[in-house]
């Protein structure tokens, strides 16, 4: 018998698929994996394979390449480590990543886009998120194409299984008891704070949290509440719409100046001491001792718990809660856990605000949605956001790591700050660089990216915040690369 005629891998024999219409002979040797990936993110890319499609089984599909499954199995786990695709056990490998829609080109020079055109309104940040991108390196968002559709699905069924018909009906404006239980266990569990039930506020977001706040300090004629010098645009701007002054308090390799704050003479002070936006700096020991001894003696703070959920290469750092509570309002959410798209988190109000900031919610929206609050309340309940927590925090670090060996490579006179911890990245340059000419130049080369002068109310570096947590490692590598470009071309 003729062995070498109908083997599994007889190259004499066409070794094809119709799916994608594959062609094995096209693979370099030794590469064939990497080959296969590539064609897929392909297909993905250009939307022949759309969000929700299956993917072949890699036994069907390397039978019709006829390479080893190996092969298909690899690029399959590569595929999913990038964010391209899922596996949902019976169901199969399914394509969760968005299909990007590339910008024209254009023989023209770009132009700056005109978000970037003038100083930034309050609309700015949904202008940038409207602008079109191949790459989006935004600040501020996880890995959405993880969030755990099958765990949210099982605890929504099971507790729409439970709920009585008066269930359905209005709820409390303070958040649900259930979530509010289990926010209660997750902060002791995971932030080292204990609080009782009665304490927790369940909100729309730390966004919603600081419009809630800024109204009810308004009311009391609280004008002014200190902020970090750079801090988040998005905050200050919450907190003006309430016409509540931010004072700048400039930020060192220590966190907030103390000092600076006390000679200031704002009554409160907003702050992100786990993990500073956008610098990364984490408060230090000393420093949160002259805080607690500024808060001891009158001052209030404001502690948005920004990115602590996210860390790498440090230890867990203890929420300023933890340590004076009556004089700390603690906002979190799980915006950066799971998505912003659900818009739940949660406010602890010392006892001398909470029936005001409680009053404030009931006129805004008379509560949150209750059936998402006992959701999220099941999957903490279960373990369920700590398993997601985890997995994520593996994925996201991978993409910081390519985001630093990136800019280490294409951009070695950059200043990388807050890598230990987080979703972003910032670097900064030498004088000489406008981040907001950058950006606008990087975004009509299809990257999207924020500068950090608008971060910040006083003179500083130029330099950009970086987001990582939403882009595969590929397109990772490729925006720092257009930045660099960017900049050699002037």
């Amino acid at each position: 018998m003729n062995r070498s005629n109908g083997g599994p891998f007889d190259r004499s024999i066409t070794s094809g698929s119709d799916f994608l219409q594959l062609d094995i002979g096209d693979a370099p040797v030794g590469g064939r994996a990497e080959w296969l990936a590539g064609r897929l993110r392909l297909a993905i890319a250009d939307g022949r394979l759309p969000i929700g499609s299956r993917l072949p089984a890699t036994r069907v599909l390397a039978g019709e390449l006829r390479v080893s499954r190996g092969v298909v199995t690899e690029a399959y786990q590569r595929l999913a480590e990038d964010g391209h695709v899922t596996g949902r056990g019976r169901a199969g490998t399914v394509v969760v990543a968005a299909p990007v829609t590339s910008a024209p080109a254009s023989p023209r020079p770009p132009r700056p886009d005109p978000v970037f055109t003038r100083p930034p309104g309050a609309d700015v940040f949904d202008a940038l998120r409207a602008t079109p991108a191949r790459i989006d390196l935004s600040p501020g968002v996880p890995d959405l194409t993880a969030f755990p559709r099958a765990a949210w699905l099982r605890a929504e069924r099971a507790v729409l299984g439970t709920l009585s018909a008066s269930d359905f009906g209005y709820g409390d404006p303070r958040g649900a008891p259930a979530l509010r239980q289990a926010v209660a266990h997750w902060l002791a569990r995971n932030r080292g704070v204990r609080v009782d039930v009665d304490e927790v506020v369940i909100v729309a977001g730390v966004a919603q949290a600081l419009g809630l706040l800024a109204q009810v300090l308004h009311r009391e004629g609280v004008t002014e509440v200190a902020v970090e010098d750079p801090s988040s645009l998005g905050a200050r701007q919450h907190l003006h719409n309430w016409d509540v002054a931010t004072p700048p308090i400039p930020v060192d390799a220590e966190g907030i100046r103390v000092d600076e704050l006390r000679a200031q003479g704002a009554p409160a002070v907003l702050l992100t001491p786990a993990h500073q936006f956008p610098t990364g700096v984490v408060l230090g020991g000393e420093r949160r001792r002259e805080l607690m001894r500024w808060a001891d003696a009158g001052g209030l703070v404001i502690e948005d718990d920004y990115d602590a959920e996210h860390r790498y290469d440090r230890p867990p750092v203890p929420a300023l809660r933890s340590m004076l509570a009556e004089r700390v309002c603690y906002a979190g959410s799980v915006s950066k856990v799971l998505a912003p798209a659900l818009r739940v988190g949660w406010l602890l109000v010392p006892t001398a605000y909470r029936e005001r900031v409680v009053e404030a919610k009931r006129y805004a929206d008379l509560g949150n949605a209750v059936l998402p609050q006992l959701v999220l309340a099941a999957m903490m309940g279960s373990g369920e956001l700590e398993r997601h927590l985890r997995f994520v925090r593996r994925r996201h670090r991978r993409r910081r790591d390519a985001m630093i060996a990136a800019i280490a490579q294409h951009l070695p006179g950059a200043v990388v700050h807050g890598a230990a911890a987080g979703l972003h990245l910032l670097i900064t340059f030498e004088d000489g660089v406008s981040d907001t000419e950058l950006a606008a130049a990087t975004l009509a080369r299809g990257v999207k990216v924020q500068p950090l002068s608008w971060h910040g109310q006083r003179p500083g570096k130029p330099g950009l915040v970086l987001g990582y947590g939403a882009s595969v490692p590929t397109d990772i590598a490729e925006g720092i690369a257009v930045i660099a470009d960017v900049l050699r071309r002037g």
